[in-house]
């Protein structure tokens, strides 16, 4: 597994992939907390926390983690190369998790840098330091469950189709379902809202914000973690048949 891993994060860095997934976001999160004016300025909100940044990421990641993940198995679909790969002695499972930690870890990869913005906010806090280091720690750990549940559904949208666009759109509706989609369905159906709203993804990103890790938020992520990277390995094992 750790041969495909490293395959996966070479050939992110071997062409302009892994620098552009890095620098589109922590551009755009940049510009958008630090530059324009609008909602998500950190300087606009007069409160020393991050909480402008968490609320904006799930968004900009619903974009980006599909775009690095819908190669993972329709390229090699596309140049007929998953016959090869599959004929590795390797386990499916060990192929889907190879494939699946690379795009992860590139994605940490592009988030690590942000800790930067936890020095800042701290220095900028009245009296210096004063920051909900509780929150911020909790909101990390949710946002990395988070990426962990992208990646999954990126990596098992791209099992369906040769076609990366068609595996990058398919990936972007999945992840904008499951974390924004059950919202709007409990709002619609408020009798049982909270049973509905609990099924979605943002529910449990905001309860770990709070700085509580929950196991029944972690249960969450993994389980959908699981689940899709399980649909993935069946879907390969149906190509494989």
């Amino acid at each position: 597994m750790k041969s495909i891993v490293l395959r996966e994060i070479k050939s992110f860095f071997g062409s302009p992939i892994g620098y552009l997934v890095i620098a589109i976001f922590l551009i755009i999160n940049g510009l958008f907390l630090w530059v324009f004016e609008g909602d998500y300025n950190i300087l606009n909100t007069s409160f020393a926390d991050l909480t402008p940044f968490f609320t904006l990421a799930p968004w900009i990641l619903i974009f980006l983690i599909p775009a690095v993940t819908m190669r993972s198995f329709s390229d090699e679909k596309k140049q007929g190369t998953l016959e090869l790969l599959l004929t590795k002695p390797l386990s499916i499972w060990q192929i889907v998790n190879g494939k699946f930690l690379g795009a992860l870890l590139l994605i940490v990869m592009a988030i690590i840098p942000t800790f930067i913005y936890v020095a800042v906010i701290s220095n900028l806090g009245i009296p210096e330091g004063n920051i909900d280091m509780g929150s911020t720690i909790g909101s990390y750990f949710g946002l990395l469950f988070l990426i962990a549940a992208y990646s999954a559904i990126g990596i098992f949208t791209s099992t369906l189709s040769d076609n990366q666009i068609v595996a990058f759109i398919v990936a972007v509706f999945l992840c904008f379902f499951f974390y924004f989609g059950f919202e709007g369905l409990a709002s619609v159906v408020p009798n049982v809202s909270s049973i509905i709203a609990n099924l979605g993804m943002q529910d449990h990103f905001k309860s770990m914000s709070r700085g509580v890790l929950d196991t029944r938020d972690i249960l969450y992520f993994t389980s959908v973690t699981v689940l899709f990277l399980s649909f993935t390995v069946f879907n390969l094992k149906s190509f494989k048949s």
